[in-house]
């Protein structure tokens, strides 16, 4: 049962302001280990701005956020990411001029040990980590059914598999969590149900999910749990069974 497993995201009255315009209005939410939440509403509902906040891209005007057992508020990006966050953006970001597999590897780099002069020399322990970089990298993209696009230019690749190679770069932190804004977005059909595919795998290898999504179809079949946010408020929580059928949700949708 979801309800037993420990909670590994505490997002706690989380409020934000830009310009007069209140995004975010004593949000709260928790996202449990190797759980798939989804967080669903309509058009400017504030589902961006919250993970936006959680990974620290924009800091919040009240509210708190725990990871296990870190406050995250007065952390960097980078130090979120450290701890074992990870996430992925709304609009691909691509690093041009790299293959598919240089790609992956740059979302390891939190991991390196080694130093500048030790890269740059190539010296043993450099060469060894690299070489497990690329190995880990390699495994990531043949999970994802990208092993044979390794080396290909990463901007050559169809628009549904450069999404693939931006959550494969992301899972190459080796993440306990990992934040998926729209991941589904501008995929057809059968790139969307292989993104359903792909994302039960990494819930079963325990990874926890908080699944930002407008392809609703995709959140009801997936989903554990779904929250709903309309003009930056949490109007519904709850299994997708309920959340399809709750007057509240179906009016911020559909209008009264």
């Amino acid at each position: 049962m979801a309800e037993k497993r420990p909670k590994i995201l505490k997002v706690e009255n989380l409020s934000k302001n830009f310009g007069g315009v209140q995004a975010l209005r004593g949000v709260s939410l928790n996202l449990r280990a190797g759980e798939i939440l989804g967080l669903i509403g309509p058009n400017g509902a504030g589902k961006t701005t919250l993970i936006n906040i959680v990974s620290g891209v924009v800091r919040e005007d009240a509210g708190t956020i725990f990871f296990e057992e870190h406050l995250l508020n007065e952390l960097s990006p980078w130090q979120r990411a450290a701890l074992g966050l990870a996430r992925t953006f709304q609009h691909i970001q691509i690093f041009a001029g790299l293959t598919v597999l240089e790609n992956v590897m740059c979302g390891a780099h939190r991991l390196r040990k080694t130093g500048f002069w030790e890269t740059f020399l190539r010296l043993p322990r450099a060469v060894a980590e690299e070489d497990e970089c690329r190995r880990q990298a390699l495994s990531i993209l043949s999970e994802l059914g990208l092993a044979d696009k390794a080396n290909l230019p990463a901007e050559n690749l169809p628009y549904g598999e450069q999404k693939k190679v931006v959550i494969a770069r992301a899972l190459a932190s080796r993440p306990r969590a990992i934040l998926l804004d729209e991941p589904a977005g501008g995929l057809n059909e059968k790139e969307t149900e292989e993104l359903g595919e792909i994302i039960l795998r990494l819930r079963e290898k325990g990874l926890a999910i908080l699944l930002v999504e407008h392809d609703l179809n995709l959140v009801m079949r997936i989903c554990e749990r779904v929250v709903v946010l309309n003009q930056g408020e949490v109007i519904a929580e709850g299994p997708p069974c309920e959340i399809q059928n709750d007057p509240r949700v179906l009016e911020a949708y559909l209008g009264k």
